[in-house]
């Protein structure tokens, strides 16, 4: 099976990019987007100088608890970087969500306590939260989180989406907050 039908099959359609869309910036950006593929696994990502964002992590169920997950995690922070990614929120009908959660949490990995996600999803037109998860080696503050967030959004998620999808993401201010920042905001009113 092709890498992004895996992909196309375990995550929501409000969380997935086009095929299209991967697959340019596989071939436009390989400077920053990877991908490293195997028989039970698919793990797409960024990579800059100052951190690594995971765009999606596949673990086959035939391959899971086997320890597949964490050598995947141990390489990325290999390179010594803060590694951040976006889940959805746990939902308990949903023990994949849950898993994906307590795997993070083995993994090292802290929520972002003080930055919101909220997108509108081209694919459903639905308003789509994510909690943003991160691992540091170096205990890197939620504000450095928070703008590698919003420059993998402007580098990546929103990369030429209106020649993909026919219209635009939202811009990141709207899709993004930081909690002081929304403090000021309504202060502001």
């Amino acid at each position: 099976m092709h890498w992004y039908e895996k992909l196309n099959q375990y995550f929501p359609i409000e969380e997935m990019k086009s095929k299209e869309h991967m697959e340019t910036l596989l071939q436009e950006r390989p400077e920053i987007y990877q991908k490293n593929e195997g028989p039970g696994h698919v793990l797409m990502y960024v990579e800059t100088d100052d951190f690594v964002f995971i765009d999606y992590l596949f673990v086959s169920k035939d391959t899971r608890g086997q320890g597949l997950g964490h050598k995947l995690i141990e390489k990325l922070k290999e390179k010594e970087k803060p590694i951040i990614l976006e889940v959805e929120p746990v939902n308990y009908e949903d023990t994949d969500s849950e898993k994906r959660l307590r795997f993070y949490k083995r993994e090292g990995f802290e929520h972002a306590r003080t930055i919101g996600y909220r997108r509108r999803s081209l694919a459903t037109n639905e308003i789509n939260e994510m909690e943003i998860l991160y691992w540091s080696p170096n205990k890197a503050s939620e504000e450095m989180v928070y703008e590698a967030m919003k420059k993998t959004y402007n580098m990546v998620h929103t990369y030429k989406d209106q020649a993909f999808y026919g219209e635009s993401y939202q811009p990141v201010e709207e899709v993004l907050t930081l909690e002081n920042k929304r403090d000021d905001l309504l202060q502001d009113l």
